[in-house]
């Protein structure tokens, strides 16, 4: 056997059905992940907070099954919900990134699943665009309160790469619009 074979796939299970998320996205989500995952790391140091790069399940409803997603950048405080790869709590924060084949269900499911469960902040980011849409969670339900589109040419009108953007659970967290694309093409 290969080592490939012994490796878990990653997927996701919403509603009881199974999406295989291989194979990997394109660069430009995991450097667009990367960018927003090491200015929120540095921000909750000396923290109880964590924040998970793709690399973390969250089980979103463990007293009814075992649906699971794995979100691309998720901030979590309460340890406690922590087991083996899965988290069983409620994210302070939560990104996901859009690539084509997941972007519907980015969109749509899972949106409604984080809605749901009470996910404070939910970011949808788009490299092929440069955007990014800030959802905040309020009366149960999500509000857009951002939308950009990165216009990083200062002789253009509506010029915004120096846009500062803060976590509304973490205000002292900041990062430039310009900062969450930097070596996106």
């Amino acid at each position: 056997m290969g080592l490939a074979e012994f490796e878990r796939k990653k997927d996701e299970k919403i509603n009881g059905v199974v999406y295989d998320m291989s194979p990997a996205p394109n660069y430009r989500h995991g450097i667009i992940n990367s960018n927003i995952h090491a200015i929120i790391k540095n921000g909750l140091k000396n923290s109880l907070c964590l924040v998970f790069m793709e690399n973390l399940d969250f089980n979103y409803q463990p007293e009814k099954n075992d649906d699971y997603v794995c979100p691309d950048i998720m901030v979590i405080c309460d340890r406690k919900y922590l087991k083996g790869s899965f988290y069983r709590g409620v994210p302070k924060f939560i990104v996901e990134t859009l690539s084509p084949s997941t972007a519907k269900r980015d969109r749509t499911e899972k949106k409604d699943i984080y809605e749901r469960v009470g996910v404070g902040e939910y970011w949808i980011v788009t490299p092929q665009g440069k955007s990014a849409e800030i959802y905040y969670l309020d009366d149960g339900k999500y509000v857009l309160e951002q939308s950009y589109i990165l216009q990083d040419d200062k002789e253009e009108e509506g010029y915004n790469a120096e846009t500062e953007i803060c976590l509304k659970a973490f205000p002292h967290i900041k990062m430039l619009l310009s900062e969450i694309f930097e070596g996106v093409d």
